[in-house]
């Protein structure tokens, strides 16, 4: 599973790309592209990558990001086990002169222009603004081109007058070499599949024929993260999503998560979403 810069062509009649999709899971390495991508997520859960952000994904989420920005959504491990469709989002690319070369530089266009630019940091869209947007972009399927166009300017519109985005990257992040890309995905393909287990640095860099202080340089140029830093979000990730789902008591979702022992467990989950993990389950369970 190499990951490409990837490119989707849109229909004849269409200068963007509009995409309803549903499969067993997700199944795109981390990637990127030069076009702007919104996503909504339909249906299925799991962890997203978006640059060096790691964050869980559910159904109704909604992000925007910009041009070269890598990322993944990885579905949580039961929806690999079956072959019936679990997965589903709508998704839509657009490059930054689909309307003309010019086309958002224009004077009316200065708040669209804006969230554009602030896009490169990508950006998470709640709210009210989350529920107009998502209701559009579900309507788009049954429209015609000419339909679509205007729902997407309509949407670029109510997103560039919104207060309810939050950007996802503290700095830009943005990646331009499939090499790299393939590097980084094959990282994160090994972590994922062994997260569980005591991992070793050097297994890895072997991997990437690379010395141990080869690779630690390296994967921190390209996820400004320590190799064991981001071992250990992805492990507290994996946390927050056993204890929401409430299957197993606390001291249990240590181990199961590749933590040694409770003390490190608690003091790491605590490090990363300042709440003990008896605090982050009774505050889910308080909002619902």
């Amino acid at each position: 599973m190499k990951p490409q810069l990837h490119k989707l062509v849109a229909e004849p009649d269409s200068s963007f790309v509009y995409r309803h999709w549903e499969c067993s899971y997700f199944d795109k390495p981390w990637h990127f592209h030069k076009e702007y991508e919104l996503t909504l997520i339909e249906k299925s859960e799991g962890t997203r990558f978006v640059g060096d952000q790691i964050s869980r994904f559910q159904p109704d989420d909604l992000i925007l990001i910009g041009p070269n920005i890598p990322h993944l959504y990885r579905n949580s491990e039961q929806y690999y086990k079956s072959s019936k469709p679990q997965a589903k989002s709508i998704f839509i690319h657009f490059t930054d002169d689909f309307l003309g070369k010019f086309f958002f530089d224009l004077p009316e266009m200065k708040l669209v222009r804006r969230l554009l630019n602030r896009s490169n940091m990508g950006l998470v869209i709640g709210g009210a603004t989350a529920e107009e947007v998502s209701r559009k972009l579900r309507e788009m399927e049954a429209d015609n081109p000419v339909k679509r166009l205007m729902k997407l300017m309509d949407i670029l519109i109510i997103l560039s007058t919104s207060k309810q985005l939050t950007n996802i990257l503290s700095q830009e992040f943005t990646v331009n070499n499939n090499k790299d890309a393939a590097r980084i995905d094959l990282v994160f393909q090994f972590i994922m599949k062994n997260y569980k287990n005591e991992i070793y640095i050097e297994e890895i860099a072997s991997k990437l024929n690379m010395s141990i202080g080869s690779f630690s340089r390296y994967f921190k140029h390209h996820t400004r993260k320590t190799f064991s830093n981001y071992v250990t979000e992805i492990r507290i990730s994996q946390a927050c999503q056993m204890l929401i789902e409430d299957r197993h008591s606390v001291s249990e979702i240590g181990y199961m998560v590749g933590f040694e022992n409770q003390s490190n467990f608690y003091r790491h989950f605590k490090k990363y979403t300042v709440l003990t993990p008896k605090e982050y389950k009774a505050r889910f369970f308080q909002g619902e």
